[in-house]
């Protein structure tokens, strides 16, 4: 692979962040879900610094990203990274993209002191899952994710 870099992700990189987020929902047959735009990724990724990107790219051209942010672990009394997509275009899949960005994840997450490095993945996406597990990364067994969103969400919150 021509010379890979990866950097932190600017206000002007807002366009290619929401197409590949738009790529990733698609690729998860989930793109009516999206509903980001740049102005709300300008607000809380800029502004509010609620979470970062790494953007991957070779010769001037964005090949893939990785949007993560802290959470924290009770258990271990620190903080850790969450990772919460990672997405390589096609074209660029099985030539390092996504390891690199995975490698890069875990250098920031023992900088800052952080107790682990996670992410969920689609029961589905077999090639990711075989991916993550050649890196040495488990399945949490027993857990399951919930999620309130919406009405659900203003509901309990009334």
């Amino acid at each position: 692979m021509e010379k890979l870099t990866l950097r932190a992700a600017e206000e002007r990189d807002l366009p290619v962040i929401l197409t590949f987020i738009r790529e990733l929902a698609a690729y998860e047959n989930m793109l009516d879900q999206v509903v980001a735009t740049e102005e709300l990724l300008r607000e809380w990724l800029f502004e509010k610094q609620k979470a970062e990107v790494l953007l991957a790219e070779a010769e001037g051209e964005a090949l893939g990203f990785a949007l993560f942010f802290h959470n924290f672990s009770t258990f271990l009394g620190r903080a850790g990274l969450y990772l919460e997509d990672l997405y390589v275009r096609p074209a660029y899949r099985g030539r390092g993209v996504g390891k690199a960005l995975l490698r890069a994840l875990a250098r920031i997450a023992v900088e800052r002191g952080c107790g682990r490095l996670e992410w969920s993945c689609l029961d589905w996406n077999k090639p990711s899952i075989a991916f993550y597990l050649s890196l040495g990364a488990r399945p949490m067994e027993g857990w399951t994710v919930y999620r309130l969103t919406g009405d659900t969400l203003r509901q309990l919150a009334e």
